[in-house]
């Protein structure tokens, strides 16, 4: 593929050449292996099947101006897949293991990390599943941890443009359930929400916070934020949505960089006026302008409907010249696959 294919990728999955696999039995991990396609033989009597135990995380490999490839924190990647195998009571994966994982995978697909300047990354899925025979709902006896891998484009069409979203009725999670761990769980119900809106003409479905239904939650498969009129960063705090690597960094380059103040608080649906800019911000969205949101009989333009807010561009700019190498970020902040 040229750089003018990778530039027209969408996130969707293709074909690469080695894939990591590793079996829990007996209380322990083996060494792990890789092999060459992505299909994995289990039980019919799964709890991964019937149960939902299951975990899952989303990096990205990075290809430098001269070539190198990196990894943008992938420490906290596996510190997150930790919270969530402790959540559904799975083994944990080290830190050790999973960066071992993720970079056998980038090495034996080195050839398909797309070239530098094309936009494109190579999307890496570690995942973790209770699998043997098992009737009832308890936690498995054995496991396998995985790491998959595609090239990929924008998850939003357009990329750094702005898209409208709808916000929804249904909710993704409950207050004191699986929102803060990346589990299978929660992705399931957003299916028809995130259906409903792309019916009605919408990039995704916006959720609100489960307990009054007057809060921004989350935004589909991203985290939500907005710039205020007077510079602030602010962004959601809740115990229903996920802990974004990709918001958790945005809000150190709002503050230590661009001087602003970085808050995670309450975002009321109807005090929207306060935001000059929005935006859905996540691994696979990197930041997705916000032009509009719709509720109900309400329309809110933050910015524009189809030019990228300053600030949001200055973040962009800060946030993919790091993952790529060609800004110097703070220390270990990104990952030398050697």
């Amino acid at each position: 593929m040229t750089t003018e294919d990778y530039k027209n990728l969408g996130f969707e999955c293709r074909e690469t050449h080695a894939n990591y696999i590793s079996y829990y039995k007996d209380g322990k991990w083996d060494e792990g292996t890789l092999k060459g396609d992505d299909c994995i033989k289990i039980s019919a009597f799964s709890p991964a099947l019937h149960y939902g135990q299951e975990a899952f995380e989303g990096l990205k490999a990075y290809r430098r101006k001269d070539g190198k490839i990196l990894l943008f924190r992938p420490e906290l990647n596996a510190a997150r897949m930790k919270a969530s195998c402790e959540r559904l009571l799975m083994p944990e994966v080290s830190t050790e293991k999973f960066l071992d994982a993720c970079v056998q995978v980038v090495k034996a697909n080195e050839d398909l990390v797309p070239p530098y300047g094309s936009g494109a990354t190579l999307y890496l899925r570690p995942f973790i599943i209770g699998v043997g025979r098992n009737l009832g709902v308890r936690p498995a006896k054995e496991y396998i941890f995985s790491v998959i891998c595609s090239p990929v484009g924008s998850y939003f069409k357009g990329g750094l443009a702005p898209n409208k979203f709808l916000i929804t009725d249904f909710d993704r999670a409950a207050t004191y359930g699986t929102g803060r761990v990346k589990v299978g769980g929660n992705y399931a119900a957003s299916l028809w929400p995130h259906h409903i809106a792309k019916q009605n003409g919408y990039a995704d479905a916006i959720y609100l916070d489960p307990s009054t239904h007057t809060k921004i939650d989350e935004v589909g498969a991203a985290n939500f934020f907005g710039i205020t009129r007077d510079n602030k960063f602010i962004t959601p705090k809740s115990s229903s949505i996920l802990p974004s690597i990709t918001r958790m960094s945005l809000m150190y380059l709002a503050e230590n960089v661009l001087g602003m103040e970085a808050i995670e608080g309450d975002v009321p649906i109807n005090d929207l006026d306060r935001f000059a800019e929005a935006g859905a911000c996540g691994t696979a969205a990197v930041i997705s302008p916000i032009g509009r949101i719709d509720y109900g009989e309400m329309s809110h333009v933050f910015y524009s409907e189809t030019e990228v807010g300053p600030v949001t561009r200055k973040l962009y700019d800060l946030l993919t010249g790091i993952q790529t190498g060609d800004i110097k970020g703070p220390d270990g902040w990104v990952y030398l696959v050697k």
